[in-house]
């Protein structure tokens, strides 16, 4: 560890320039370019200058958050050049992967930082954005913990692109100390990337509202991404329901305006008064909130998205959007079929840790139905899941279903008693076609309607 008044003499001796940076990528590099809103830009365009001299280069990265995809991929026209992987795929992922440039790498979000040390050979180079360095030596991560310590380890150069607005996250391992880092870059100080929210749809309300029903007071949340999250939130803010608590992979606008109506108190059994998270996303409003807020508390993935730890808090709520639903209650969370839309994230973790915790309860919500671009209806609660769709929850596991024609409970229940349920939460256009099919595959029969 430096001496204090070392500090400014070894920043010094560290202190290089985005090209500079760029320029020790060589032929075969396996790099990292960050997570979340952490992500590098000015080492992105750096290293875009030089697309005709690279060679054979992997770029991964976890769950982008950006206003545009790498400027290194807008510069590339080939994987011979450069080649991309994602463990959490964003729309600029999409878009690269549609390009034939960009793949998804399976996992179990909570094992992401053993995955770098253990099973990738390592990385070369990592870069990521950080907080300018405090009187200490220390550079704050921002709101993404996350698996950055399992790429830090796994790295053999570290480079940090300093950015005076990336917010100070409070929690649990989220300083590196100047003796950690290869190299400094002072970046341009870009705005933080947003990840703002749709409003809510009718059916979003609608199945926000099956939710919030059954939502008790004392309650600790995991709230996903999107608008049915944002206006569950809303609902809860403008109910009766107090004392709600924070323990969640991602940490979004609605946890700052359920602080506001002063419903979230951290008042839980562990991580006393905190509001615990591994990554953030949201609007500037939500980077406010957390800049050096000390009720906010970011922690590495492996320990947010445990399920022994999920388990260990009463009556925690997990509350996320899926794809598809099979009749045997097999979830898709993450795939169009063969087509990567998402990643699979700590779903599973939050699902299997909700059911240890006690009077705990998952939700996966969908709409009934959705519109293809020919104008053709689908059911998105079907027989079988489309050849091809990743099972993100498989059905052993799965707990509420939810669409806006209400809540289907499957915990402990048998294959046709499943069937039944589903059957009368899906649009009811599909229904007898659904019991037809479920008839057909021997898992439901007009003797065997439930009874309760």
């Amino acid at each position: 560890m430096y001496k204090i008044s070392d500090l400014a003499s070894e920043y010094k001796k560290k202190l290089i320039t985005a090209d500079q940076a760029a320029a020790m990528v060589e032929n075969g590099s396996r790099i990292h370019f960050g997570l979340g809103c952490g992500t590098v830009v000015d080492i992105d365009e750096a290293l875009a200058k030089r697309a005709d001299e690279l060679k054979d280069v992997h770029i991964i990265s976890t769950v982008g958050i950006r206003k545009e995809p790498f400027k290194v991929y807008q510069a590339t026209t080939s994987n011979d050049q450069v080649r991309f992987a994602s463990a959490h795929f964003s729309g600029h992922d999409r878009m690269m992967a549609k390009d034939g440039r960009c793949w998804y790498i399976p996992m179990m979000f909570r094992e992401l930082p053993f995955y770098w040390k253990n099973n990738n050979n390592g990385l070369d180079i990592a870069y990521f954005q950080v907080a300018p360095m405090d009187s200490h030596g220390n550079f704050n991560l921002g709101p993404q913990v996350s698996d950055m310590w399992g790429v830090i380890k796994a790295a053999k150069k570290i480079i940090v692109e300093v950015n005076e607005n990336m917010p100070i996250a409070h929690g649990y391992q989220t300083q590196l100390n100047l003796y950690g880092i290869d190299y400094v870059v002072e970046g341009s100080n870009q705005p933080v990337a947003e990840l703002p929210t749709k409003p809510a749809s009718e059916i979003d309300k609608k199945i926000a509202k099956h939710v919030v029903e059954k939502i008790r007071s004392h309650s600790t949340l995991q709230l996903g991404i999107g608008s049915l999250p944002s206006y569950i939130g809303k609902l809860l803010a403008e109910s009766d329901v107090r004392n709600i608590n924070a323990h969640t992979e991602m940490f979004v606008d609605a946890y700052a305006d359920l602080f506001e109506a002063g419903k979230l108190t951290g008042n839980k059994p562990i991580d006393k008064g905190k509001a615990v998270y591994t990554f953030a996303g949201g609007t500037k409003k939500l980077y406010d909130f957390i800049d050096d807020n000390p009720i906010c508390c970011s922690a590495p993935v492996d320990y947010v998205n445990d399920i022994g730890v999920i388990g260990s808090i009463p009556n925690f709520v997990s509350i996320n959007s899926c794809i598809q639903v099979d009749l045997y209650g097999q979830v898709c969370s993450e795939s169009a079929g063969h087509q990567q839309i998402s990643g699979t994230g700590g779903q599973l973790d939050f699902v299997m840790g909700a059911y240890q915790s006690e009077g705990g309860q998952s939700f996966l919500c969908t709409p009934s139905t959705r519109t293809l671009a020919d104008g053709t209806v689908e059911s998105l609660i079907s027989p079988m899941l489309t050849p091809g769709a990743i099972v993100t929850t498989p059905r052993m596991a799965t707990n509420y279903i939810v669409t806006e024609y209400g809540a289907a409970d499957l915990k402990g229940k048998n294959t046709w008693e499943r069937a039944e349920l589903l059957i009368n939460i899906a649009h009811p256009d599909f229904r007898d076609d659904l019991v037809k099919a479920a008839e057909k595959m021997g898992i439901w029969k007009n003797t065997s309607k439930c009874t309760y």
